[in-house]
């Protein structure tokens, strides 16, 4: 039986065939190799930590659907960008720094990426601020195992590693692109410069003194929990706010000076309000300054108090039913009036986000007695998530992110959420929703686009008029699996490549910080109890 010849014209049609199809599935991908961050898209660069030591990094573009059309397109699409183990333990915190000003060309067109871990290292990373640019037909797609596809940045490097901590890292914060601060569970927190990374600055909190047997069969004899938990910055930058464990209390450093500027103890009355009884620990989890600067809250295991700039309490939180609190946040700093209106977003363990007002209190309030009232809780405006909808895995850690508006499209909020089970949900919000006399009708806040066939809940409990649970707000617009637990998030819009300016360099960091980093000698201080 002879041979069949192979017509060469059908393999030069079959290898056209596939070159064409090829490049066509490339220039169709929103935000590809090939395709820039357009007017029409929006770039969400996502990083994440896990208790598995990976840091995952993707891009989420979100473009806008057609104005006349009627077949549903995809809003979002994510591509893979960084993943790599990036500890020898579980990865606590991130911190990310300000975006370059497009005004200035002196500012280099990267961001410095932070990453703390129970290992006592702060590994540092550069991130490019813009999407990557690659000519047209240039652009070849990177292999992939999974329908996500691969999309690297030659612009993201790794920088190197901080050792100046003897224990696990519990929080970093940029305040400006010039300084950094890291807090770990050796009761310092250090301030460092980013042009060389010298640690200026040390401040030292002290040791609680030991009151029983610490909590925990692992605990030494005689040892007593000790750390920073958190800390946050005031607006000013010349104040700062610290929890820490074992202390029922918090503390405020002037950063002018570097040393303590007073001690505020939680009242025992304050922390039965929020479910620190007899057998809580009553020690600060969590703590943020609003956008004026002229409240600040504290988030406790299941609940939060809001103080003023006098350091009495205004209103507390607590979420119905009652759950634990994992993250806290201030978002929607709209201007009003001239003073900056914020929302307050909680996550819970149930899988919610709830969004309150800490200007507006509940009109039933139980008093614990008649000569003491309790503190009033703050109204509730909103959640996402939660039973209702099948979500019910614990939030650990969130973003807020606006993008910027112009002639073609106005400014849209999203919100990003980390899951424990490894899932990063993105939602896009409005801050009409949160409004105190918005209309909350049957799925107009978008409950219904994230209920899914098997997610069949009752119009009372979206609406929320069931058990005290606020109404359903905001719009799922996508779902990543990264497949890994996820404990820390960070999230920022990646801005138009053709706007980013190209002349600064990777050491142009300019001293912007007027607290106690703005010497660049080196110091310490220390702080009695």
């Amino acid at each position: 039986m002879g041979k069949r010849k192979r017509d060469s014209n059908d393999e030069g049609r079959a290898i056209s065939t596939k070159t064409d199809h090829a490049n066509s599935s490339l220039k169709a991908r929103p935000g590809g190799v090939a395709s820039l961050n357009s007017s029409r898209t929006t770039t969400i660069q996502i990083i994440a930590g896990s208790y598995d030591r990976v840091l995952h990094g993707l891009t989420a573009t979100i473009s806008d659907p057609p104005e006349k059309t009627t077949a549903p397109a995809p809003e979002v699409e994510f591509a893979d960008t960084f993943l790599f183990n990036a500890h020898t333990s579980a990865i606590r915190c991130l911190a990310l720094s300000p975006l370059p000003s497009l005004e200035d060309t002196t500012q280099s067109p990267k961001l410095i990426l932070a990453s703390g871990s129970t290992d006592e290292r702060i590994n540092l990373y550069h991130i490019a601020a813009s999407v990557s640019r690659v000519p047209e037909g240039k652009g070849v797609p990177l292999p992939s195992l999974g329908p996500t596809r691969v999309q690297e940045n030659p612009k993201n490097r790794e920088l190197g590693s901080l050792l100046h901590h003897a224990s696990s890292i519990t929080a970093l914060y940029f305040p400006t692109r010039s300084k950094l601060l890291s807090a770990a569970e050796d009761n310092t927190i250090a301030i460092s410069r980013t042009r060389d990374w010298t640690v200026l600055s040390t401040i030292k909190a002290p040791i609680p003194k030991a009151v029983g047997r610490p909590s925990g069969d692992t605990a030494p004899l005689g040892g007593t929990p000790a750390g920073i938990n958190d800390f946050a910055v005031h607006p000013s930058m010349k104040l700062m706010i610290s929890v820490g464990k074992g202390e029922k209390c918090m503390r405020l450093w002037n950063l002018v000076t570097g040393k303590k500027a007073g001690v505020l103890t939680f009242e025992s009355d304050i922390l039965r309000g929020i479910g620190e009884g007899k057998w809580g620990s009553g020690q600060g989890r969590n703590v943020a300054w609003n956008g004026n600067g002229d409240e600040f809250i504290v988030g406790f295991e299941r609940g939060a108090v809001v103080f003023g700039m006098d350091s009495k309490p205004k209103c507390r939180v607590v979420p119905t039913p009652v759950t634990k609190i994992h993250q806290i946040r201030y978002i929607f700093p709209e201007t009003r009036d001239g003073q900056i209106s914020d929302i307050l977003a909680v996550s819970t363990e149930d899988g919610r986000i709830i969004f309150y007002s800490t200007s507006a209190t509940n009109a039933n309030q139980n008093h614990e007695s008649e000569s003491k009232p309790s503190v009033p809780t703050c109204k509730a405006l909103g959640q996402l998530g939660g039973k209702a909808l099948g979500l019910t895995m614990r939030i650990k850690d969130f973003e807020f992110v606006t993008s910027s508006g112009d002639e073609e499209r106005k400014a849209r909020s999203f919100i990003i959420i980390g899951s424990s089970d490894g899932s990063i949900r993105i939602w896009r919000l409005e801050r009409a929703e949160l409004e105190e006399d918005a209309p909350h009708t049957n799925g107009s806040s978008g409950a219904d686009s994230a209920r899914g066939p098997e997610m069949d809940c009752k119009d009372k409990v979206v609406n929320g008029s069931d058990k005290g649970l606020a109404h359903q707000v905001g719009k799922l617009l996508g779902t990543y699996e990264s497949g890994n637990r996820i404990t820390c998030l960070k999230a920022f819009i990646m801005l138009n490549s053709s706007a980013v300016p190209q002349t600064g360099t990777d050491d142009d960091w300019a001293d912007e910080f007027d607290g106690i980093a703005g010497s660049d000698t080196e110091s310490s201080y220390s702080s009695g109890s």
